[in-house]
């Protein structure tokens, strides 16, 4: 899929988030899988899985082994089918993006405090993958250089959307410099959304990037009780009673969204890099997955595929 070659660093890490039901895009998948499967274990573009996809994209950047994929443990019959040797980090339940980051954080604090970690959705699509990875290269630079801030990626946005969330730096001075964080705007009206992309906002990727320690920080200061109650599985991590914790933490969680929660919180905590030119499309919704298939000219296929 791409050439683009760096050395990955021992301590860099890659989260993939492939924990979600996808049920906005079920009827979609069902139609090309024949079954029930979230839209990270179907081939939505081309002949692989996003996640396989996701996997590929990623490689070049981190190892393997310091690989980690998020997923739940009703989805169990389609991750155990993955390529390859995977490291998985099973949810007992989907609770949100912020039980999905927070737990494989503090998985990855156990094992190498000074990491570096990545965080990847595994439903998006990259026209220009090797594009898209040198942002992501130039943010792990990033990180190392601020260590107690989080790198976001932020599109350079195509149109005033209404259901992506928003980055508003204070500034963009020069090609792939990290700017302060003033606010995040989630899904804005119509109008609003005009404005913001006047005034040189971005859509927000959530692809972020920073020290451990960094993340856990921001967290602590936005959610801390959330985070104390992961915290206090730090003793049974590696052993077998992880699971059973973890499935009565999850059995009382309420769902937590990352970004409005925790995020939308701390913009002091972050900074962003402006992504250009990447062909990015988050494939979340029907719409948009048949615009990608229609600019790639197989929007015909898939609608034959999907009747």
């Amino acid at each position: 899929m791409n050439n683009f070659q760096i050395y990955p660093q021992q301590n860099r890490y890659a989260v993939i988030l492939a924990g979600g039901d996808g049920t906005r895009l079920r009827s979609f998948t069902r139609a090309i899988t024949g079954d029930e499967r979230p839209k990270q274990f179907a081939p939505v573009i081309g002949g692989q899985t996003l996640l396989d996809q996701t996997r590929e994209r990623v490689a070049p950047a981190v190892r393997e082994e310091n690989t980690l994929l998020v997923v739940t443990k009703t989805h169990e019959q389609f991750y155990k089918r993955l390529p390859g040797n995977p490291r998985l980090l099973v949810q007992p339940e989907n609770k949100g993006t912020a039980p999905g980051i927070i737990y494989p954080l503090i998985r990855i604090a156990t094992e190498s405090p000074d990491a570096v970690v990545a965080f990847f959705p595994s439903d998006h699509y990259f026209a220009d993958d090797c594009k898209f990875m040198s942002y992501v290269e130039t943010a792990f630079e990033t990180a190392q250089r601020n260590p107690q801030k989080v790198t976001l990626l932020g599109i350079s946005p195509e149109a005033p959307e209404v259901d992506f969330g928003w980055i508003e730096p204070s500034l963009l001075e020069t090609r792939n410099a990290a700017a302060p964080v003033l606010r995040f705007w989630e899904k804005p009206t119509p109008a609003l959304a005009r404005n913001l992309m006047k005034r040189g906002c971005l859509w927000n990727s959530f692809v972020m990037i920073g020290k451990v320690n960094a993340f856990l920080d921001m967290i602590r200061h936005a959610l801390p009780d959330l985070l104390s109650y992961f915290e206090a599985l730090v003793p049974v991590i590696g052993t077998p009673d992880e699971f059973p914790n973890v499935q009565f933490l999850y059995s009382w969680l309420r769902e937590i969204n990352f970004s409005s929660e925790i995020l939308a919180l701390r913009p002091q905590d972050l900074r962003v890099i402006k992504v250009d030119g990447v062909g990015w499309s988050d494939l979340g919704d029907p719409s948009r997955v048949l615009a990608t298939l229609s600019r790639l000219g197989v929007e015909r296929e898939f609608a034959v595929t999907a009747s």
